[in-house]
């Protein structure tokens, strides 16, 4: 689906990149994977740090069910867990289109927000 709509993905993290790449190994993760050590696009898009009450709210432990249904059982954390994360799609004039600021790690925007934020950039883009 995101191919179709010419969307491409860019994973960042704060993590050195010795840990972002064993990170991508992990998961299998299909796209690029960047390290931002020094934070400088978390804190351009607003992720700040997040309170105790984010990080073992309901959507996080909704997030580690899901997890543990599939078999996948949580780790440990070895970061900065309160470090907020979150997702931004940048359209192809560089202009931000959506910027989801996640209260913690639970907390994502539904795919169906996506793609209509990346309709709407191509809209503006045409007309």
């Amino acid at each position: 689906m995101l191919a179709a709509l010419d969307v491409r993905v860019l994973v960042v993290t704060f993590e050195p990149p010795p840990a972002a790449a064993g990170y991508a190994r992990e998961t299998g993760c299909p796209w690029p994977v960047v390290s931002d050590e020094g934070r400088a696009l978390y804190d351009a898009y607003g992720m700040r740090r997040a309170r105790l009450r984010h990080l073992v709210g309901p959507a996080t432990w909704a997030a580690y069910w899901r997890e543990l249904r599939q078999g996948v059982l949580p780790r440990w954390p070895a970061a900065d867990t309160f470090q907020q994360g979150g997702d931004v799609l940048i359209d192809p004039a560089g202009i931000a289109r959506l910027v989801h600021v996640g209260s913690g790690p639970g907390d994502r925007p539904p795919v169906e927000r996506i793609v209509q934020a990346r309709r709407l950039a191509s809209a503006a883009r045409e007309g």
